[in-house]
């Protein structure tokens, strides 16, 4: 059996796409159903990148449950730690696509997401140890029990050393919808950073966590607390990449978006393939601006996700080195 390189921890759904682009939700038609989830979709990514994958989540028991199941094995990622909470319902997300550039989302997780009841039975404690990369949210501290199961993973798991191959990820996904306020979240996040290494996330959600947007002083106070890598999205900006050497801006590349939901997964799993690869971090925030960008010129999240091969084209038509 292939060793499990990546754990991804939170949330999973069923995205609901309009087939129909730049109108409101009310006049869409039809939809296009996909499999979605920031936690899911990061699996899903670096999956497709050739790794061995897998996600720690929760489904209702209903038929987009058993979909979910069958979605994660059919992209070759590793369903058995996909535990169902009885009496809740499989969430499902409707987007709209206008703008396509920052779709408006609609979520169905009322009373409450089973991916947020995560509690300490659901955790294959000796997983989330060993395995080299785990992968975890800001959402999956919105409320309990997951907030404190998640915790205690973090708090569980040995902090890797400088150079060790491992790597414990914050993706800061800031949701607005799922917290009372900014400085509840903060709070969550602030404790999370003293067991972190890699921290990912766009302006908004560096302002949270440390209380700034400005790309350049929000990743010194993210590094000040001891992480490793602190990646800044800027948009149409790029990316930039800080360590404790030093900080770059890794330009973007430009396509024609058709949703850009799911660029941030994207760039998520291939930032993954980076880490497992050993590469320099501005090498890897190019190979994931990449990935981000096919999954932003096509319609879909997880079925989106870019071959090894695709991005490689990508990166090779503007004279850059994959």
């Amino acid at each position: 059996m292939t060793q499990l390189e990546l754990l991804t921890v939170g949330r999973v759904g069923v995205d609901l796409y309009p087939e129909q682009s730049g109108v409101p939700l009310k006049d869409v038609v039809t939809f296009a159903r996909s499999l979605g989830g920031t936690a899911t979709n990061v699996a899903v990514g670096a999956a497709r990148l050739g790794h061995c994958t897998a996600v720690l989540t929760k489904v209702g028991p209903d038929g987009f449950g058993d979909y979910v199941r069958e979605a994660l094995t059919g992209f070759g990622v590793d369903a058995g730690y996909v535990g169902t909470a009885e009496g809740l319902q499989t969430p499902v997300v409707f987007c709209a696509l206008n703008p396509p550039e920052d779709p408006p989302l609609t979520f169905y997780r009322a009373p409450v997401a089973p991916d947020l009841t995560i509690a300490a039975a659901d955790v294959p404690w000796d997983v989330v140890a060993d395995v080299p990369v785990l992968w975890v949210t800001g959402t999956g501290v919105s409320v309990e029990p997951a907030r404190s199961s998640q915790l205690d993973m973090l708090a569980r798991r040995p902090r890797p050393e400088p150079g060790s191959g491992r790597w414990t990820v914050l993706d800061l996904d800031w949701r607005p919808m799922f917290w009372p306020s900014p400085e509840e979240a903060r709070a969550e996040y602030d404790a999370m950073l003293d067991h972190v290494t890699v921290t990912v996330g766009n302006r908004a959600e560096v302002e949270v966590a440390v209380g700034t947007s400005d790309p350049h002083d929000a990743a010194k106070r993210l590094l000040d607390r001891g992480v490793e890598l602190a990646l800044v999205k800027l948009g149409g900006e790029g990316v930039l990449v800080a360590t404790a050497e030093g900080a770059t801006v890794v330009p973007p590349h430009r396509v024609e978006v058709v949703c850009g939901l799911g660029a941030g997964d994207a760039f998520g799993g291939a930032l993954v393939h980076g880490l497992l690869s050993g590469w320099a971090p501005a090498r890897s925030a190019e190979y994931a601006n990449a990935a981000g960008a096919l999954v932003a010129s096509r319609l879909a999240c997880a079925d989106a996700m870019p071959t090894a091969a695709e991005v490689d084209e990508l990166i090779a038509s503007r004279g850059a080195h994959a």
